[in-house]
């Protein structure tokens, strides 16, 4: 039996009987509830904490420990209790980013947005992590503030619909401004918060003058240090998932690299079931003799003469007679357990997806959100392991992006929408090339990175029409027109020296007519997308 503390949200003496641990009744204050964590948290041996307000009942025993049961570190109703779209500012800052967009309130599903009333926290993610900051006004906010802290810093934070069964939404959800500018400044800085508040002020989301007021107040309270990324045990011997696994390789006059690919999986030390090769090489251009060079793998090779990755990619995955799916780009650099990391990562964290990384080179260092072990917010099919059998659920890829970029996404966002668990691990990387021909190239995709605009004066990134596509596909207008003057902000940004970004201001600040000119007519081209698309073929059940 788990041991269990509770933390009551109450101001009577009187207590519920609790045989999991020790009851502390205490005001829903984040005053009261750290006073509480600062001299109980490293004393107390127990395995988790409860948060729980009184009115949502008795709490269920044998949930709390079927929770604990399972790979997740945080556990909560926020969605039930009102907290969707919460705070609202963060719209003006990650308006799509995937983890915005919330999952269906009555399925249980990844979530920051984590309400304190009823919410259950392992003690050691207490202890890493932080509990909420005191210097919200509210519970909800400081709450707000705690899920997203976790989710980013490593935590697997999750909604549970039915943690409080048909308790109604709180009355008083509703964020106040303060609050706001402090989630924000907290959680993205005080240049982000200078942003937010210029463009609530042009929207009309508040006026200048309580703006300002409330920054005044905010910009004097202590600044926010964040913890280090929770660290787990991953030293304990775990057994990789049995099953039979299929490589799923697309190609495009990328035969030199993808020739390094099969030979590296030729050497994996679990190794694949089968290896399907989708090559939409031009007739003339094919090598007809490579699968003989690789006739010890177990190749299945496909000639489409139409180009296009999810139309390859479907098909593969349609012909496919394995449990679970690697997704490879055909420029990857594999390590000899790839395969055999998947599955245990998979055992491990007891998921359906497990997401690498991957490393480019003479690109620089992973950012710091890809270099800890987190719960996924990107689905990269150059280096991603998947249950094939969930794909009934969400559907295959997209035809929308079959010559443009954002398929994985569009389909990572599906699957995180169905309530999986996706799971990020650092340690799981492929060295990926960015070959200079084939694949997207081949459609014009891809021409510019983000990081060559960061890098050069003349380079500028604006949201392409499938970005917008897919913006719009799961936010609302507001979101996407708040994405696109982001974007529009990052022609602005460059590395270097004072006089370096000074002309790259410059350069933005001439371009923006000609930028927003460009980010409308975009706009119109993805709106007329949606007489055709989506179109997204269905899993077929036939064994193959």
């Amino acid at each position: 039996m788990k041991t269990v503390n509770l933390i009551l949200f109450s101001d009577s003496k009187e207590t519920p009987e609790w045989s999991l641990g020790k009851v502390f009744p205490c005001s829903p204050q984040t005053e009261a509830i750290n006073s509480i964590l600062d001299e109980n948290l490293q004393s107390e041996s127990v395995d988790a904490w409860l948060f729980w307000d009184p009115d949502m009942g008795i709490p269920d025993h044998n949930m709390l420990m079927e929770l604990l049961e399972t790979s997740a570190d945080c556990w909560h109703a926020g969605l039930a209790l009102g907290l969707g779209g919460e705070p609202e500012m963060i719209d003006f800052i990650s308006p799509t980013w995937m983890l915005n967009r919330d999952p269906d309130p009555s399925l249980e599903a990844t979530s920051w947005r984590l309400s304190l009333r009823a919410c259950l926290i392992r003690s050691d993610v207490l202890r890493q992590l932080g509990g909420p900051r005191s210097e919200f006004e509210s519970l909800e906010a400081a709450g707000l503030e705690l899920g997203l802290r976790y989710i980013r810093q490593g935590a697997f934070v999750r909604y549970v619909p039915g943690f409080v069964g048909e308790q109604k939404p709180i009355s008083d959800a509703k964020i106040s401004l303060n609050d706001q500018l402090l989630f924000v400044r907290y959680s993205f800085g005080s240049r982000w918060a200078g942003w937010a508040i210029f463009r609530a002020a042009l929207t009309r989301f508040a006026s200048l003058f309580s703006l300002i007021r409330s920054w005044q107040r905010v910009r004097k309270l202590p600044k926010s240090i964040y913890p280090a990324s929770c660290q787990r045990d991953k030293t304990l011997a775990i057994q990789p998932v049995d099953g039979r696994v299929t490589v799923l390789i697309p190609t495009l006059r990328r035969y030199p690299y993808l020739q390094v690919l099969l030979d590296q999986l030729r050497w994996q030390t679990v190794a694949p079931f089968e290896i399907i090769v989708v090559d939409q090489t031009p007739l003339g251009e094919r090598n007809l003799e490579m699968k003989y060079e690789f006739s010890d793998l177990p190749l299945r090779w496909f000639f489409l003469d139409q180009a296009g990755q999810c139309s390859s990619r479907n098909f593969g995955l349609q012909t496919a007679r394995s449990e679970y799916i690697l997704f490879l780009d055909d420029d990857d650099e594999i390590q000899p357990d790839l395969i055999e990391r998947h599955l245990t990562n998979l055992s491990r964290y007891r998921i359906n997806i497990s997401n690498g990384v991957a490393i480019e080179p003479k690109a620089g260092d992973l950012p710091e959100e890809f270099r800890i072990l987190r719960v996924s917010n990107v689905f990269p099919t150059n280096n991603t392991m998947i249950r094939r059998d969930l794909l009934q659920k969400s559907g295959l890829f997209d035809l929308a992006y079959d010559h443009g970029q954002r398929a994985d996404h569009d389909l990572g966002m599906r699957l995180y929408l169905t309530g999986e668990l996706m799971v990020l691990d650092p340690d799981i990387s492929v060295i990926h090339h960015h070959a200079p021909v084939g694949g997207l190239r081949e459609h014009k995709a891809r021409v510019d990175t983000y990081a060559a605009s960061r890098k050069r004066l003349f380079k500028q990134i604006l949201p392409s029409v499938s970005d917008i596509y897919l913006s719009k596909r799961y936010f609302s207008e507001k979101q996407v027109r708040e994405k696109c003057w982001i974007d529009i902000l990052g022609t602005f940004s460059v590395k270097g020296s004072v006089p370096k970004r000074f002309l790259k201001g410059l350069i933005a600040l001439l371009s923006m007519p000609r930028n927003i000119y460009l980010v409308k007519q975009r706009i119109k081209i993805a709106d007329q997308m949606f007489e055709q698309f989506p179109r997204i073929p269905r899993l077929s059940q036939e064994d193959h």
